[in-house]
């Protein structure tokens, strides 16, 4: 298993791939384990983001994706598979150079090298953190949360024939975090790099 790739001086650059359904935490703790390494940290949803905003979509604010501009946003990803494939065209270059972290759906599927992390929570515990973040009620971040990962779930299976969310072949790793809280996520997370990745 090859879990990271040599420059040119002869450095090893890891790595490292984090994944999980919206509300489980991947962002965070991928920021954070990038920071702690010193790695570039690199966002699927931040790039997706971006050409969003190139496309004359207002993408303010943490939880934009559970916004109405962000559920048109999504729209038009199922309308044109290219949006996608771009931006997992750019991440798959990002990673070929080494010395990331990656938050990213596509990547665990995408890559032939690499670390990669599942982060798993239920839907409830999920929508929890998804009515906290952004101020909703419980049963409007469920609702918002299934429409998403729906129209999310079909275009990774048109664009590439995987199962998000079912599919765990990829990962090395499968932490269950729902009982966890973010520093005990990090720091499980930071002993099993630490072991097996550094």
């Amino acid at each position: 298993m090859q879990q990271s790739s040599e420059n040119n001086d002869g450095k090893k650059k890891i790595v490292i791939c984090i994944s999980g359904m919206a509300g489980s935490g991947k962002s965070t703790v991928a920021k954070r384990l990038a920071k702690h390494y010193g790695l570039k940290y690199c966002s699927g949803g931040d790039a997706l983001k971006a050409v969003a905003a190139e496309m004359g979509f207002k993408t303010t604010g943490e939880g934009w994706w559970e916004t109405s501009e962000g559920a048109k946003f999504l729209k038009q990803r199922l309308n044109n598979l290219d949006i996608d494939k771009k931006v997992d065209e750019k991440l798959l270059e990002w990673a070929d150079r080494g010395g990331v972290v990656l938050d990213s759906w596509a990547m665990p599927w995408l890559l032939k090298k690499g670390f990669k992390i599942w982060l798993d929570a239920s839907e409830e515990t999920r929508a929890k953190r998804l009515a906290e973040r952004d101020g909703l009620a419980p049963e409007e971040a469920l609702k918002v949360l299934r429409d998403k990962e729906t129209k999310t779930k079909e275009i990774y299976s048109r664009l590439y024939g995987f199962n998000l969310g079912e599919d765990y072949k990829p990962f090395q790793l499968i932490l269950d975090v729902n009982l966890l809280s973010k520093d005990e996520v990090f720091e499980a997370l930071r002993l099993v790099i630490d072991k097996m990745v550094k």
